[in-house]
């Protein structure tokens, strides 16, 4: 088994030891996640295609003999208390602190019995670059609960309450992709996720690929009101053809059906309708190890993100097509998540990378004035204790 970062699973066992003055018997991790295809298709019931990544939320804890939750965030050096056996409510300061308070409140409220814990918490999954560090902080809270009082919940419940906690305690709108990938993730696959029925497909990862992602590190203005917009354009759309959602619209004669509709709406619902084709495609490619036919598909995704659904920015077009310079049709890029910057995802050959970096090194930050961030992961197993 792949263990997260030592230096983050000393910072968590030690800051434990100072913080309640004993030693944690426990570590349970959670990892973040890149999306490989599978845009903006979540919300409409469609297919996502992402893995687990080798960056985590760590959490050293401990039962307690009371009611009393005693959290200590390492990275933002505070302390939260709450007890689970009076009504859990939002803390008044510390934002992070609700992620916790939430899960614990709705893990209750689905009937789930638990007292007590002691925990010390820290993460390395780069926050505010789309890989979902909110996300992997819900699923490991829910882990160290099922862990402590061997709970007899699902992974998938687990998910799940961690995207009920976001969005109703948190008050965050967010699909189901983030927190069933974190929670279930397996080493070495993609997970083809249908986010209507939940069921999941563990596709295998070439074994001579590195997933790269490339944080444009650009400023991303606009986001939630612009997600928001394209939400309420998708729904638009499904209601206009008569389907529950977007995810029933085959791609067979599309431009006929999408005629009628206004000129962005139909753009927006071309994208999803042509993206979910193109994310059962890619788990096919990925499977058979056709890196060229994926790459044509991350292509054309990257092209509908830009052109359809318009949430793509200069930088980070520009550093997709510095990706496809070096790699060629070796691989698969694309921009990946919410949009208006955030990162690029790559799949390159790993005697590749090094190139890759050069060329970003030599080039990005001479065009756009801003420096790249870049990740080199893996596919790792979903949350889980040491």
């Amino acid at each position: 088994m792949f263990l997260p970062d030592s230096a983050l699973i000393e910072a968590v066992s030690s800051s434990f030891s100072q913080q309640f003055d004993y030693q944690a018997p426990t570590l349970v991790q959670a990892p973040g996640r890149v999306n490989l295809i599978g845009e903006h298709t979540d919300y409409n019931d469609g297919f996502v295609l992402p893995c687990a990544i080798n960056y985590h939320t760590l959490v050293a804890c401990a039962k307690r003999e009371d009611n009393i939750v005693r959290v200590y965030s390492v990275d933002y050096q505070q302390v939260d208390e709450f007890d689970v056996s009076q009504p859990i409510v939002a803390h008044p300061e510390y934002m992070w602190a609700n992620y916790i308070r939430g899960v614990a409140k709705h893990l209750l409220a689905r009937g789930y019995q638990f007292g007590g814990a002691d925990l010390s918490v820290s993460g390395n999954v780069p926050q505010g670059a789309g890989l979902s560090s909110s996300a992997s902080l819900e699923v490991v809270i829910g882990q160290v609960f099922k862990t402590l009082y061997d709970l007899n919940i699902s992974q998938q419940e687990i998910a799940l309450n961690g995207q009920e906690a976001e969005n109703k305690f948190v008050g965050c709108n967010c699909g189901i992709m983030d927190q069933l990938i974190s929670a279930e993730g397996q080493q070495s696959h993609s997970l083809l996720i249908d986010c209507r029925s939940l069921e999941t497909k563990a596709v295998p990862m070439p074994e001579n690929m590195s997933i790269v992602i490339i944080h444009s590190n650009v400023k991303r203005g606009l986001v939630d009101s612009e997600y928001n917009t394209r939400r309420e354009q998708c729904e638009a759309a499904a209601s206009a053809l008569g389907v529950k959602a977007l995810r029933d619209v085959s791609v067979e004669g599309l431009d006929q059906k999408l005629a009628s509709l206004p000129i962005d709406v139909a753009k927006r619902a071309r994208h999803v309708v042509t993206e979910n084709y193109r994310t059962t495609e890619a788990a096919r490619a990925l499977s058979q190890g056709d890196m060229r036919y994926l790459g044509e598909l991350m292509a054309q995704s990257h092209a509908s993100m830009r052109d359809d659904f318009e949430i793509t920015v200069p930088p980070i077009d520009y550093i997709v097509d510095l990706v496809k310079e070096v790699i060629g049709d070796e691989g698969g890029v694309r921009m990946t998540g919410g949009g208006f910057g955030g990162c690029v995802v790559s799949l390159v050959p790993p005697h590749l990378v090094e190139p890759l970096k050069a060329a970003l090194a030599q080039k990005y930050q001479a065009k756009t004035g801003i420096k790249e961030t870049i990740y080199v992961c893996r596919a790792l197993n979903g949350a889980g204790a040491l």
